[in-house]
């Protein structure tokens, strides 16, 4: 692996990339639902990560019917994890903290853009240590549209004052690397749950086993 020429910054997804937290929302998706009377599977909690807002509610009311109350079973979901973070803490990915701090150590800006809301990724970026080496967080509450469209890599861009072709984007699920790659980013995929597909592939710059792989291409 050889670095990137003119790579100026990497911006990284939060939960199951930073943070070890995608295990947890799995979890809760599926007994939320299960709780409220709703089928659903684990092949499809899978298919919700880092799925934009608008997009998952259409995902769910296609799977289940119009009637569904989306709202309801994020609540549900929402309050059943609270107790679980209040105990256990935020959860980090093995090497995200010394992977963020060398990529500052050698220059890089680093950013996050999240599908989380803002008032809820900013607190457990600090609490997980991660905040302080971030130079800008965007959320894609902020966009018009969340992932897998291009809007919060786009925006994530702008803010920098930077140009898509000049950053990686670190994502671990397909709706984020969707995202990245729409968005003219270099993927570097660290797969949580699940790995790459065929199609995905092609949208990849890399796909590497742990964060610390992001460090060859810089």
């Amino acid at each position: 692996m050889t670095s990137i020429p003119n790579l100026q910054a990497v911006i990284f997804d939060m939960d199951g990339t930073l943070l070890d937290t995608e295990r947890v929302y799995q979890k809760y998706w599926l007994q939320a639902t299960k709780e409220l009377g709703i089928p659903m599977t684990k092949e499809q909690a899978l298919t919700m990560r880092s799925l934009g807002k608008p997009f998952g509610e259409a995902q769910i009311k296609e799977w289940f019917g119009e009637d569904t109350d989306v709202n309801a079973i994020r609540e549900r979901r929402n309050a059943l994890m609270a107790p679980y973070f209040q105990e256990h803490g935020i959860p980090v990915k093995p090497g995200a903290l010394e992977t963020l701090a060398e990529l500052k150590r050698r220059g890089l800006t680093v950013a996050v853009a999240t599908a989380t809301r803002l008032e809820v990724a900013e607190p457990e970026l600090k609490e997980a240590g991660i905040y302080p080496y971030l130079d800008k967080l965007v959320s894609a509450h902020m966009v018009e549209r969340g992932k897998p469209a291009p809007d919060v890599y786009l925006y994530a861009c702008e803010q920098l004052g930077l140009q898509p072709e000049n950053c990686i984007a670190v994502e671990d699920a397909p709706n984020g690397v969707l995202s990245a790659y729409r968005a003219g980013c270099k993927v570097v995929m660290v797969p949580d749950l699940t790995e790459p597909d065929e199609e995905l592939s092609k949208c990849l710059y890399a796909c590497v086993p742990s964060l610390a792989g992001v460090l060859s291409f810089v």
